[in-house]
C-alpha cells in the first residue's frame, strides 16, 4: 500500500550524524572511501548552508571505533556532541534521546556507520517514537552490498523514506529562485560534474 508523500522542510527537520568515527570508516567496502567520505561532508555542508539542528554522535570512541571524524567536529563546535559510552544503538543513551527531542523537529535525517546497526537501530526506534525518518543512504556505509540492501529493506518496510545527499538538498531548497549562488556553490563543491554546469552557467550570465 502506497504511502502519503512527506516532503521534507527545513524548519522541521533536524540532522542525525551518527558514529562518523575514524575506526568504523575503515569498515566501509560499499562506497570508494574518497567517495564516501565526500558524501558525509556535502551532508554536513548542506545541514550548516539549511541552518538544520545537527546531533554528532559516537560509540565507545576511546575503542576501536575510534574518535569522530575531525570535520565534523570543526564544522558543529557549538552541536550536542552525544560520545556513547557503549550503547550501539543511539536510541539506548538517554542524552541521544534529549537533544533530539529539545531540537523540537519531527524529521529526523539519520547518517552513520554502519548501516544496518549504528543507521537502522536508531532510525527504526525513531519511527517507533513518532519521528518521521529520512536516510541519507549515500552519507552511511557498510561492509557490502548485501549487509546495505538487507538494512534498507528493513528501515524503508518500517516507513523510513530513503534518500541521497543531493535529494535531501533539493527537497528542503524547493525552489532554485530561493537562492542559486549558495546551494550551486554546495553543489560543485561536491559533485565535479555539477562544477562544470555552473562555471558554464556564470559564463553565459557574465558572472565570476
Amino acid at each position: 500500500m502506497s504511502k502519503p508523500y512527506i516532503r521534507l522542510d527545513k524548519s522541521k527537520a533536524a540532522v542525525l550524524m551518527v558514529d562518523h568515527q575514524t575506526g568504523l570508516l575503515s569498515l566501509v567496502r560499499d562506497f570508494e572511501p574518497d567517495r564516501f567520505k565526500n558524501n558525509v561532508l556535502a551532508l554536513a555542508d548542506l545541514a550548516e548552508y539549511f541552518q538544520l539542528p545537527t546531533i554528532l554522535t559516537t560509540s565507545f570512541e576511546d575503542g576501536p571505533n575510534g574518535p569522530l571524524v575531525p570535520e565534523l567536529k570543526e564544522k558543529f563546535p557549538d552541536a550536542p556532541y552525544i560520545a556513547r559510552p557503549g550503547q550501539i544503538n543511539a536510541w539506548d543513551n538517554e542524552d541521544f534521546v534529549r537533544a533530539v527531542a529539545d531540537t523540537g523537529r519531527k524529521q529526523l535525517i539519520i547518517a552513520g556507520v554502519v548501516t544496518e546497526v549504528c543507521v537502522a537501530f536508531p532510525a527504526l526506534s525513531a519511527i517507533e517514537n513518532g519521528y518521521d525518518v529520512f536516510v541519507v543512504t549515500d552519507a552511511s556505509g557498510t561492509f557490502n552490498d548485501v549487509t546495505r540492501h538487507s538494512a534498507w529493506s528493513r528501515m524503508a518496510e518500517a516507513g523510513a523514506q530513503l534518500m541521497t545527499w543531493f535529494g535531501v538538498a533539493c527537497e528542503l531548497h524547493r525552489d532554485w529562485r530561493n537562492d542559486v549562488e549558495g546551494l550551486g556553490t554546495l553543489f560543485s563543491n561536491h559533485i565535479p560534474d555539477y562544477r562544470n554546469l555552473i562555471t558554464s552557467y556564470n559564463t553565459m550570465t557574465g558572472q565570476k
